[in-house]
């Protein structure tokens, strides 16, 4: 089996900066006391007097190798850790769109939460709406087909909110990034589980510190508005 220049080098000589660094792991203070003169002792073991030891070229010549193999190491942990962005590359027309992709890295990133009201009418022509987590929704769907054009997102049982207006049918659910609070006398209320700030989704209401409300026209939808919760670095 054949191993590379770079894994030959072993961890103890990796560890040196220096060819010189390298001898004087070999040389002994006692050495150095009776010689009187450092670099001697470093000529003795380079030598061989204390038995194999690298030359200056062949040190230089894998720490060379090392250091090429831990920079190609690093750029492809680095390229792992990119952030794929399922809106890239995509013509998008209506604003709903353009709108979640200009917040879709913010999203994954954890730089921001952003919270989806969505109101329009599901497949049985039912009207429904509802509040999305759109970095959980991230995590947890695919939205290539969503930016793409061949869905569209739409409330469901299982997010924030979700109300069916004809079946009069309701539902809340707490996610990793928000705890409802729904029996507020204020309003629906949103609280972020990692700064605890609150999000007011009232329209006659602010919508809380950090936090931010965009109403947009779409031709997809009925009614839709994101609400925007800056986490800011502690």
């Amino acid at each position: 089996m054949e191993y590379s220049t770079a894994a030959s080098f072993h961890h103890s000589e990796a560890q040196f900066k220096t060819y010189e660094d390298y001898l004087d792991s070999k040389v002994t203070p006692m050495e150095v006391f009776y010689l009187k003169n450092r670099e001697l002792a470093r000529k003795l073991v380079e030598h061989g007097h204390k038995g194999t030891v690298l030359s200056r070229e062949e040190f230089e010549k894998k720490a060379a190798a090392q250091a090429a193999e831990t920079a190609k190491s690093d750029t492809s942990y680095n390229r792992s850790q990119l952030i794929t962005l399922a809106s890239a590359g995509k013509e998008l027309k209506d604003n709903f769109l353009k709108a979640l992709a200009e917040r879709e890295e913010a999203n994954r990133s954890g730089k921001v939460t952003s919270v989806i009201f969505i109101r329009d009418h599901n497949t049985l022509g039912q009207e429904v709406s509802g509040y999305i987590d759109y970095a959980h929704r991230l995590k947890t769907k695919d939205f290539e087909p969503y930016f793409s054009g061949k869905k569209r997102l739409m409330p469901g049982r299982s997010d924030l909110c979700y109300y069916n207006w004809k079946m009069q049918v309701s539902t809340s659910n707490s996610s990793p990034n928000f705890e409802v609070i729904y029996d507020n006398p204020n309003g629906l209320l949103f609280k972020n589980k990692r700064d605890k700030k609150l999000l007011n989704v009232d329209p006659l209401s602010g919508p809380g510190e950090d936090s931010s409300r965009t109403f947009l026209q779409s031709d997809l939808y009925i009614h839709v508005v994101i609400f925007d919760h800056n986490l800011r670095t502690v």
